[in-house]
């Protein structure tokens, strides 16, 4: 205590609160809650910088919003239904579905742009998703080069998710259109097409749900197109109400600017060019990294919490993580302490040194016919080592030490095999194949 006091404060920067006596490991983030903040407070810079390099990115798709919402300010006072107001040209009498007739050809135009907008969208995301990840691993991180090989690691995963939501989005849009239209028209098809429509409306919420676990999914784990489909649709219902949460929890920043006006809208475009993207991504991706660790790391075998201190200890460890002991890495792990402990001298004969071995010995001057007879002698102790472990190998003590440890490897080998009473089966969860 005496030496603290004597250190300046200088002293103390330099050397940091880790060598102060009142620090502890224990007040490393323990929970995911405690991570997400410690990333939002210390890393905040880095956030920012991440959210303007997936913003070049989403520039596309901000265009299209922008020049669709124009279009149809402008198409109200343009329109062949604002003859006889002063700006319509030519005059239609009969302007019935008119108006939606108009929309829907606005719509096609760019909800159909928007598919390729999203795949561009989905590049930034695709390094973005990879650098959040890393920070709640914990890992060090370079924001360019990782940046470069989150889109190279895990931009077809994400291209399959963006073309997932903005298809179904497509359609549904178009069919909300041609509703619209029917029941503008008096059409007796009006009832089923807006039935059709509240189901698109249906299938595009759920759309977005999936497209976030699907975004999640490819980043953490390697899959193909279909099974990606599938854990994501899993994931969705089977963790339906914290999803719902989750996902408004996280997308707030982009509903702020699609549904808000005036103030509102700006304030929302500040936040969403500033850290509105990061948010969203940090915010999902630490709950996924929760949901992961609860239902489908433990089963495949994967590593449990990373990023989080663990002040459990040893004896109150996880199970299923102390079952792990028994798998091919640890009866490898106990086959060579086995064949470490088989000592190469003790396990095969060895003839005994005696006067009765005659080795050539060179003088302090030697010629080429003392090294040849060197070598003569040599080869012929060889030959003698040779044949006397051949007379002896069969001998009982040589052969009781190598059955033992041949036995013990044996049981190691044996006991990694699938037994009849050992089988499981765990068909409702996601199957995984390997984690990035």
């Amino acid at each position: 205590m005496a030496d603290r006091e004597k250190r300046g404060l200088v002293a103390r920067w330099l050397e940091g609160k880790e060598r102060s006596e009142d620090y502890a490991r224990s007040t490393l983030p323990t929970s995911r809650w405690a991570l997400f903040w410690d990333i939002l407070k210390g890393r905040f810079g880095r956030l920012i910088l991440v959210n303007l390099m997936v913003f070049v990115t989403c520039i596309p798709i901000i265009l299209l919003v922008f020049f669709h919402s124009y279009s149809l300010a402008a198409l109200g006072v343009s329109g062949s239904f604002g003859a006889g107001l002063g700006v319509g040209y030519p005059y239609v009498p009969f302007v019935a579905g008119q108006i939606e007739w108009s929309i829907m050809q606005l719509d096609l135009f760019y909800f159909g742009l928007l598919i390729p907008a999203c795949a561009i969208a989905a590049v930034g995301f695709s390094g973005g998703m990879y650098i959040i990840r890393n920070l709640l691993w914990t890992e060090g991180i370079f924001v360019a080069n990782d940046f470069l090989r989150g889109i190279k690691r895990n931009f077809w995963n994400l291209l399959e998710a963006s073309l997932f939501f903005s298809i179904i989005l497509f359609v549904a849009t178009v069919v909300g259109d041609f509703a619209d239209f029917f029941v503008a028209t008096g059409s007796s098809m009006a009832g089923w097409m807006i039935a059709s429509k509240v189901i698109g409306y249906i299938f595009v919420a759920f759309a977005t749900l999936v497209m976030l676990w699907m975004i999640s999914l490819g980043v953490n784990y390697k899959q193909g197109p279909f099974a990606l489909i599938r854990n994501a649709v899993v994931m969705t219902v089977g963790t339906f109400p914290q999803t719902v949460f989750f996902a408004v929890l996280a997308t707030w920043p982009v509903f702020l600017c699609i549904f808000g006006s005036g103030f509102l809208l700006i304030i929302g475009i500040i936040i969403l060019f500033l850290f509105g993207i990061s948010w969203l991504m940090l915010v999902w991706m630490d709950y996924s990294q929760w949901a992961f660790d609860k239902f489908v790391n433990p089963d495949r075998g994967f590593a449990t919490g990373r990023g989080l201190y663990n002040k459990d200890k040893p004896s109150d460890a996880n199970p299923q993580e102390v079952s792990l002991q028994d798998s091919a890495v640890m009866r490898e792990l106990r086959r060579q302490i086995v064949a470490q402990g088989k000592s190469k001298l003790a396990c095969r004969p060895i003839m005994p040194v005696d006067d009765g071995v005659d080795m050539y010995q060179l003088p302090d001057s030697f010629s080429r016919e003392d090294l040849q007879k060197l070598r003569e002698s040599r080869t012929a102790v060889e030959e003698d080592v040779k044949k006397y472990e051949e007379e002896h190998k069969g001998d009982a003590q040589y052969v009781e030490y190598n059955r033992f440890f041949e036995e013990q490897e044996r049981a190691i080998h044996d006991d990694g095999k699938p037994g009849k009473k050992k089988k499981k089966k765990n068909a409702k969860r996601p199957k995984l194949l390997n984690k990035r």
